[in-house]
């Protein structure tokens, strides 16, 4: 065997992921709070990057003239004005008037933010993050509600959610915006207050106290009769309350005794960024004239300006070699983030407008009316890669005449039909299925097998096992327990 030396040229492609386009794509997946924290930490380690209130005036970040801020370099802040009206059908004023929309006082005051198409460095990731009371509920949605548009309603209910974890006690305002029914509604609450902390979602302080006393067990005829007279139990009236509960005083002190242990305010034991509210990134209004408006939240957009004037003056005295390399990439590191802010701003106001596009129906009639769609849909649609996609709807929130939304939301999968019309979205079927269950007859229960059947009639091609998967998801008992139920 010989062993010789030789020289080959190899041609090869590699992906470099540089510090700054890592923090690119970290800017993208920040929230907005997130992204205001990031400016501001920048700002103070930055002598050369300045930000502006939205007034216009400038806030220096170092000792620096009034002729000097006059040359501060400003990008143009995304106000959502430009070109983003869209000419979507539905939606004009009178269309919202059965709904209980005021109009503009129903939207919340925002902030906005935007992107970067980072192709394929779908490997990074967000810092982690101590868990919040919202994190945690959000974690039980998703494993819990498999429906999209349950899962879009209960999300909504957890942004509603006080400092103590409880529910404003009249949501009629709510479910009329969001489309649901009545029982419906009730349903989603129902199964959200089996979630972990006990007693979350709560309206009451006595309904709060039942669901925890509910989870021992010991939620009894005269244990209720306490929770509806809790009044009377503050002014403690106990002979009162013995003849109400019909107890003795050892029974009575006892159920006292237990209720003193439960937690009233069952979201103090997580951090308290469940109560503050949700500053969407995204406006949508309808237009007067019919279809809708799609801008930025400019209030809380981040608002940074390069002090070219001051880097020019403190670079020209500047003497030392190892000084001016210093000074210059402070000046790169100020230039970056300032157009990394705007095309972040740019791409998320993009890919909101074609989501609003493709959800019109949803936005006019409500939830049933979601569109199939997935991450490729918009990406194609705006050229750019699904995991951009991915990260401008994650923790990015649209504020609607219907409520606020987090982008993801919007998403849901296809049933093709065999009708040959347009696919129906997963959650459509669904509604279907949960309706034909509400209006079927005590001596003509339906079958998962009848239920296909008739789905196929209707021209929406679904098997038994399907209808089985999605009416389990729905916590729908089966035909043999409905019929038992029923009689």
């Amino acid at each position: 065997m010989n062993i010789t030396q030789r020289i080959d040229q190899r041609q090869s492609q590699l992906l470099v992921m540089t510090p700054q386009l890592q923090q690119a794509i970290k800017l993208l997946q920040m929230s907005n709070m997130e992204l205001g924290d990031f400016v501001e930490q920048e700002i103070e380690k930055n002598p050369l990057l300045e930000r502006a209130e939205a007034d216009g005036n400038e806030i220096p970040a170092g000792e620096k003239t009034d002729q000097e801020k006059e040359d501060f370099a400003e990008p143009a802040p995304l106000s959502g004005d430009g070109g983003e009206n869209l000419p979507l059908s539905g939606g004009d004023e009178e269309s919202w008037a059965s709904d209980g929309y005021s109009g503009e006082d129903r939207f919340a005051k925002t902030g906005a933010g935007g992107s970067f198409d980072d192709d394929e460095f779908s490997a990074a990731q967000n810092v982690a993050e101590k868990p919040s009371l919202r994190q945690h509920l959000l974690e039980q949605i998703n494993v819990d509600f498999a429906d999209p548009a349950d899962r879009m309603i209960a999300a909504a209910l957890v942004e509603m959610l006080d400092e103590g974890g409880y529910l404003p006690a009249d949501l009629n305002l709510v479910r009329a915006q969001l489309g649901v029914t009545a029982e419906h509604f009730e349903n989603i609450i129902a199964r959200l207050q089996r979630f972990d902390p006990c007693g979350i979602f709560a309206r009451s302080l006595s309904e709060c106290l039942a669901l925890q006393l509910k989870e021992k067990n010991r939620l009894d005829p005269a244990m209720e009769i306490l929770l509806q007279n809790l009044n009377v139990l503050a002014r403690r009236e106990h002979a009162a309350l013995m003849r109400l509960c019909h107890v003795d005083a050892e029974d009575l002190a006892e159920m006292i005794a237990e209720i003193r242990q439960l937690n009233p305010k069952p979201a103090t034991a997580f951090v308290s960024d469940v109560a503050m509210p949700i500053v969407p990134d995204v406006m949508l209004r309808p237009q007067p004239g019919g279809g809708w408006h799609v801008e930025l939240n400019t209030e809380t957009l981040p608002r940074v300006l390069a002090n070219e004037r001051f880097y020019t003056k403190i670079h020209a005295s500047t003497a030392k070699k190892a000084d001016k390399e210093y000074i210059a990439d402070r000046w790169q590191q100020a230039n970056w983030l300032v157009k990394a802010l705007h095309q972040r701003a740019t791409t998320i106001l993009k890919v909101a407008s074609e989501i609003v596009r493709q959800q019109d129906a949803f936005f006019v009639h409500g939830v049933h009316r979601l569109k199939p769609l997935v991450l490729k849909d918009i990406a194609q649609l705006v050229e750019m890669h699904e995991s951009t996609i991915s990260r401008v709807t994650q923790h990015k929130y649209i504020a609607t005449p219907r409520g606020m939304f987090e982008l993801k939301y919007f998403f849901t999968t296809a049933l093709a039909r065999s009708d040959g019309g347009d696919d129906m979205s997963s959650e459509a079927v669904r509604a279907r299925i949960r309706a034909l269950i509400e209006n079927e007859k005590p001596k003509a229960i339906l079958s998962d097998d009848h239920l296909s059947m008739m789905l196929r009639g209707e021209g929406i091609d679904i098997a038994r096992r399907t209808v089985a998967k999605y009416r389990e998801a729905m916590r729908i008992p089966t035909s043999a327990q409905r019929r038992r139920e029923k009689r």
